[in-house]
């Protein structure tokens, strides 16, 4: 049985419960309502964060064989010497963006030059490292896609706990309390009617007896 409401049982606190009952029903249908969608959001961004987290991982596989290969072939110096200088250079912008009033990040990538640029000589080290480091160029646009998707995930799932969790409350705790409270006061107060009814039955009579002995 849910615990009730501490209020006196009067006609105002019956008012007012009540009202508070309709604005906690609407609150929860909206609440609903919001964690449903959310729930297909996150469904979605799941399934495209799996999609791009396989193919940078395929990738990612594929160019730290050939950087083995090219270790495996090149001297150690000169390998070094190959890496000094960036394939690519490019800056990130972050911003915001709103879903479902979460607030999530966009992650853009602005690229000063967009072709990607081996800075040293291809005769002194292993076409293995060519491609390595084109690999690694040409896959960093879906690491960054991938990091703005695994991070909407985090927080949409937070934000779908704590919006369960709201939702929960209002329909176990709040809801069924106001339920109950109402449920009181209007006993309370029949009760109060009967009493009120029954003493002045008994006043009538007393009068009527008096009267009919005078």
């Amino acid at each position: 049985m849910p615990a009730l409401l501490r209020v006196n049982p009067t006609r105002m606190e019956l008012t007012r419960i009540k009202r508070r009952l309709v604005t906690a029903r609407r609150g929860h249908k909206l609440l609903k309502d919001k964690r449903d969608e959310m729930v297909r959001q996150f469904i979605l961004l799941i399934r495209e964060n799996d999609r791009l987290r396989r193919e940078v991982e395929k990738e990612l596989t594929l160019a730290l064989g050939n950087f083995a290969m090219a270790r495996a072939v090149t001297e150690p110096e000169l390998l070094e010497e190959a890496l000094l200088c960036p394939a690519r250079s490019i800056r990130v912008d972050m911003g915001i963006r709103s879903v479902l009033s979460v607030r999530v990040p966009t992650l853009r990538m602005n690229e000063t030059g967009q072709e990607t640029t081996l800075s040293y000589g291809l005769a002194e080290t292993s076409a293995q490292l060519d491609g390595a480091i084109e690999s690694l160029a040409e896959l960093l646009p879906k690491l960054i896609h991938l990091a703005e998707v695994e991070k909407t995930c985090d927080l949409l799932a937070d934000e779908i706990e704590r919006t369960r969790r709201r939702v929960n409350a209002l329909e176990y705790v709040m809801i069924p309390q106001f339920i109950e409270t109402i449920r009181f006061i209007t006993m309370k107060l029949d009760e109060n009617e009967r009493g009120s009814l029954t003493r002045l039955m008994k006043v009538k009579d007393m009068i009527e007896q008096r009267a009919g002995n005078g």
